[in-house]
């Protein structure tokens, strides 16, 4: 894909003085834009689903290896001059992410090797927030698990106003509980970012739940002293020019909800925009 050549070469051009246009491109994942690279000032810390994991669907034989899937985690540790340890797991939900569970785990490896087959997302978390004492940035992003389970398992597909409510407030306890075992348990007091989702097709139940998951989002994020990176208002933004439709825009892989090249460098604008 044309990004994972782009950002893997503005990466590199801080030691080659070069820098590099948009014009590459690459059906390969570069061997120099791993998920774990060593590079000189800081490392970065990235949590959640298939979105910072990189993944899409119908990828096929290229699941047997994580390198094949860049995310925006790659793109903001390039751009930042971070070593990237990128834990997310696609599937991830806020109760699989704290309690375990991610079932892609089970088929497919993750970009870095947990502890243990039944360790949640969290506890590695914490188990690497410990192990590091260099970690200048640790972005997090879950909830659209959620927000689809939700859809299959209401008669109102999470239209209805009590199904939207019960998904935004259990949604609020697990990212709370979460958040709270970063900063507290794991003692966390550098810069956290909570990212936001983009609305992926013009389904008005899934816009809905988006919507009221990036209310959640901001609301639980500021009471941990975390940065918002509005993935929402910057894919909305984008897809103006093509009615609202983030595929037609070039965002959004066809028949798909996950982020094409171009999606994953406006996620990774966002959260560039507001790291410190």
């Amino acid at each position: 894909m044309g990004i994972r050549t782009r950002w893997n070469l503005v990466a590199l051009g801080a030691a080659v003085c070069v820098l590099v246009t948009a014009s590459c491109s690459s059906s390969e994942a570069p061997d120099g834009l791993a998920a774990s690279s060593l590079r000189t000032s800081g490392s970065y810390l990235a949590l959640g689903d298939s979105l910072p994991f990189g993944s899409y669907d119908g990828a096929g034989d290229a699941y047997e290896d994580a390198d094949n899937f860049v995310g925006y985690p790659q793109l903001v540790g390039a751009q930042l001059g971070l070593a990237v340890s990128n834990a997310a797991c696609p599937g991830e939900t806020t109760v699989s992410f704290r309690d375990g569970g991610c079932g892609y785990r089970d088929s497919y490896p993750l970009h870095l090797s947990y502890g243990s087959a039944g360790q949640s997302q969290l506890d590695f978390a914490l188990e690497k927030l410990a192990e590091l004492d260099d970690v200048e940035l640790v972005t997090v992003q879950l909830g659209a698990n959620d927000a689809f389970g939700c859809q299959r398992s209401t008669r109102s597909r999470c239209t209805a106003a009590t199904d939207v409510e019960a998904f935004a407030r259990s949604v609020q306890t697990n990212l709370d509980s979460i958040l709270s075992a970063l900063r507290e348990k794991a003692g966390y007091e550098g810069q956290l970012v909570v990212v936001t989702y983009y609305v992926p097709t013009a389904d008005d139940a899934i816009e809905q739940a988006l919507r009221a998951l990036a209310e959640v989002i901001d609301t639980v994020a500021r009471a941990h002293d975390a940065a918002v990176a509005d993935g929402y208002e910057a894919f909305r933004e984008k897809a103006e020019a093509t009615g609202g439709d983030p595929v037609e825009a070039g965002l959004v892989y066809p028949n798909d909800v996950h982020p094409t090249d171009a999606g994953q460098e406006l996620i990774a604008d966002a959260v560039l925009a507001v790291v410190n």
